[in-house]
């Protein structure tokens, strides 16, 4: 069986290593059930969003759940949190990171404050990583893994990057930055993340290696069902029937037919290619037939257990919004062998 086919049932037969982990930003539990994949605890987690809190709760059973963003947890006193949080070997964390999307005018979104969620309470999203390292502070695990854009290490961001350098030196962490990409790892993505890996300076580990060479999986290799088939009198099927060979999104099309740029969160899937990014907001449809890609396309690509419970939340958005699990487990493996184990 591949690795990004796979069920909630198969994590009992795991062979665990008795290391904790705690989680914050959860979501959905895409990074949960990477390092439950790699034999690891994962012991509780913080997430401010309600319904992917019932998610989590649903499908994960967390022993130290905290309904609430990292802003209010960092502020509970240490004698009222469970002993045990202060005693993990991780502390993982995706801080939400739309303000650095290369998408957009996103310098322009940079200080303010966005309902990153409809729902949720407004935020300021490049608060959030800081936020997120003075829990780690708090918490003092052995080891810290946050999740985030290629955006972070592009252009102006750079310097954000260099206060968060900053930051990790002077709660006592050894950093290490990787650009990584879920295409080399096993998942049927082309997902590039950059993941900032830091251990406790007082443990003097030795430099952590990331590499990773795994066979592309093609979307050939993935693909069931068909989606929604696309309605022939909107306009997104009219520039469908336009594609050509080289097109890999509608805004490629609209482009060439138009003369402007628009539709390129309109993904073409080809069974020859390794698909693209899935976003919570993409839009996936088939090069060969006028169809959106399959829900089970969906938790493929993002390699999520065939039975998890979404809920009634939006597949898409669960997973959109989620570390890939295989990528997560194959990163996990390696700070477990070369530094916990």
């Amino acid at each position: 069986m591949s690795e990004w086919n796979w069920s909630l049932s198969d994590l009992k037969k795991v062979e665990k290593n008795n290391l904790k982990v705690f989680s914050c930003f959860s979501c959905g539990g895409g990074s949960t059930m990477g390092y439950k994949l790699a034999g690891f605890d994962v012991i509780g987690n913080v997430e401010i969003d309600p319904e992917m809190m019932g998610i989590y709760r649903n499908n994960h059973n967390p022993k130290y759940p905290f309904l609430m963003g990292v802003q209010q947890f960092k502020h509970i006193p240490n004698n009222e949190l469970p002993e045990e949080l202060f005693d993990i070997d991780i502390l993982d964390g995706s801080p939400p990171c739309s303000v650095f999307s290369t998408a957009g005018k996103r310098e322009a979104k940079w200080g303010a404050a966005y309902h990153f969620r409809e729902g949720q309470a407004k935020q300021h999203l490049d608060d959030l990583f800081f936020d997120f390292l003075d829990v780690a502070a708090k918490l003092q695990p052995k080891v810290i893994i946050a999740e985030n854009v290629k955006g972070m290490i592009i252009g102006q961001a750079k310097g954000f990057v260099t206060l968060i350098v900053k930051a990790f030196e002077e709660i006592g962490y050894k950093l290490q930055i990787f650009l990584l990409n879920s295409a080399t790892m096993g998942v049927p993505q082309r997902r590039e993340r950059v993941f900032f890996i830091a251990h406790r300076k007082d443990l003097q580990l030795p430099k952590l290696e990331m590499s990773f060479y795994e066979k592309p999986i093609l979307y050939k290799e993935i693909r069931s069902g068909r989606g929604k088939p696309l309605n022939q009198i909107t306009t997104t099927y009219k520039r469908w029937l336009k594609r050509r060979p080289v097109d890999n999104n509608i805004g490629d099309i609209t482009k060439r037919t138009e003369g402007k740029d628009s539709s390129f969160n309109t993904i073409l899937v080809k069974d020859s290619k390794v698909p693209y990014t899935l976003a919570s907001n993409s839009q996936f449809i088939r090069y060969d037939e006028p169809f959106f890609i399959s829900r089970m396309d969906v938790i493929r690509i993002q390699s999520f257990p065939h039975d998890y419970d979404f809920g009634n939340a939006d597949t898409q958005y669960v997973c959109g919004m989620s570390v890939p699990p295989v990528m997560m487990k194959k990163i996990a493996e390696q700070v477990y062998l070369q530094w916990l184990k």
